[in-house]
């Protein structure tokens, strides 16, 4: 029996060359084309001209969300005309609708992504379009049409601004009033830390005009010292601003009557006369102005005195209770001095047109000091000490603006 033979004919050695001239033709058509042609050499199958060309379909047309300066870019998966599937895509933005320049994408989009989805990262503020590139090994694709305008916002809003009192006192201490200024139609995020309780935190969207206001604080649990503010504002885009802070003190202890005295400083010990002096202390410093409208607080020291209209009269009356008055102080509040002993059987007044009595304020020492001025001395002389009693007047209050209470309270055995 005879073997079959491979023809070796002319026919046969066309047909061979034919398929070397193909895939040579198909090599020089990619070697031309580079990395960006679309076609790519399929097997070899039998017969003559049996290599294939296969393209990499253009990338589908992304879509885009944006949050602050980060993009999320989305698209369909593509394929090769055969339905090969691709091995990758390659990110881009423009910033403009048509032409312009293309730059690659960072964050996850950074390099060959072979997800459908990818988050350019602190993309800077403006319109974006974005487009993706189909690739496979070697091969790419068109490039995608670009996606619709992206507006991206990468700017922060300012720090907001806290309005707080700078004492949370028994007065406010359980409806503390906090508010403040952000980028208008922002969120704002306050919170409110101290010692003692968790921290309060509160959200409010600050108004077209940019004003927010919390709602009521009760900050009872904290202890007694410092409170701190702090606000972040988040814009509509995302993107959240540095904090802005502020600080109150809390204070709820009202102050406290500590020491009452009478101190001579007359002709005559034991004689009520120009030039003896009652002094007051308390536990801490008053707010001045709670004593004399016209005082500033918090000064260290505050006087009133002079001759004329505006002096200061001192008035102990025919029960031996001494009370204060003075056209310097449009309003004065400072009680009275039940001065413990018969100095008079008469009203008297210390109140000589050149010799007015004095009015003074010390922060440091925490007293307050009446010395009388001229006038004519009481009739009686007493041997011994006694005890005075001072009621304050109502509407005192410490700096924070605890209240001072209005009960009387004893002194230290003393006399004029």
């Amino acid at each position: 029996m005879s073997k079959h033979r491979r023809s070796t004919g002319p026919g046969a050695t066309f047909g061979l060359w034919n398929r070397i001239a193909v895939i040579v033709a198909g090599i020089l058509l990619v070697s031309w084309g580079g990395p960006a042609a679309t076609a790519f050499w399929g097997s070899i199958s039998g017969g003559p001209g049996a290599a294939k060309a296969d393209t990499v379909a253009q990338g589908s047309k992304p879509t885009t969300a944006v949050s602050g300066g980060n993009v999320t870019v989305t698209w369909a998966a593509s394929t090769t005309a055969a339905g090969r599937s691709v091995t990758g895509y390659s990110i881009a933005r423009y910033a403009t609708a048509t032409a312009g320049t293309r730059i690659a994408a960072a964050g996850t989009c950074t390099g060959t992504v072979a997800a459908l989805i990818c988050a350019d990262s602190n993309v800077p503020t403006g319109t974006w379009y974005y487009t993706v590139t189909p690739l496979l090994s070697a091969w790419q694709g068109a490039e995608s049409t670009r996606s619709a305008a992206t507006a991206v916002d990468a700017t922060a809003p300012g720090a907001p601004v806290i309005t707080a009192p700078v004492y949370v006192y028994s007065g406010n201490v359980n409806k503390v009033p906090v508010s403040g200024t952000a980028e208008p139609g922002s969120t704002v995020v306050l919170t409110v830390t101290g010692a003692g309780a968790q921290p309060l935190t509160e959200t409010m969207t600050a108004n077209g005009s940019g004003n927010w206001t919390a709602p009521i604080l009760n900050m009872s649990a904290f202890n007694e010292g410092n409170i701190n503010y702090s606000a972040r504002a988040t814009d509509a885009a995302g993107n959240t601003s540095p904090a802005g802070t502020a600080d109150s003190t809390k204070d709820v202890t009202a102050p406290t009557v500590t020491g009452v005295r009478l101190n001579n400083g007359g002709a005559t010990a034991g004689k009520v006369d120009s030039g003896d002096f009652v002094t007051l202390t308390f536990s801490e410093p008053l707010k001045a102005s709670t004593i004399c409208s016209t005082w500033t607080s918090p000064a260290s020291t505050q006087t009133v005195s002079g001759n004329g209209n505006n002096r200061v009269v001192v008035n102990v009356s025919a029960n031996d209770v001494l009370t204060v008055t003075t056209n310097s102080c449009p309003v004065l509040r400072v009680g009275s001095v039940a001065l413990g002993g018969e100095y008079t059987s008469s009203n008297l007044s210390f109140n000589t047109p050149n010799s007015g009595g004095v009015l003074h304020w010390s922060s440091t020492s925490q007293a307050l000091t009446i010395t009388l001025g001229g006038g004519n001395a009481g009739g009686a002389t007493l041997g011994s000490d006694t005890i005075p009693t001072y009621t304050p007047a109502s509407d005192l209050t410490d700096v924070a603006g605890n209240a001072l209470g209005t009960s009387s309270v004893p002194g230290a055995p003393s006399r004029f």
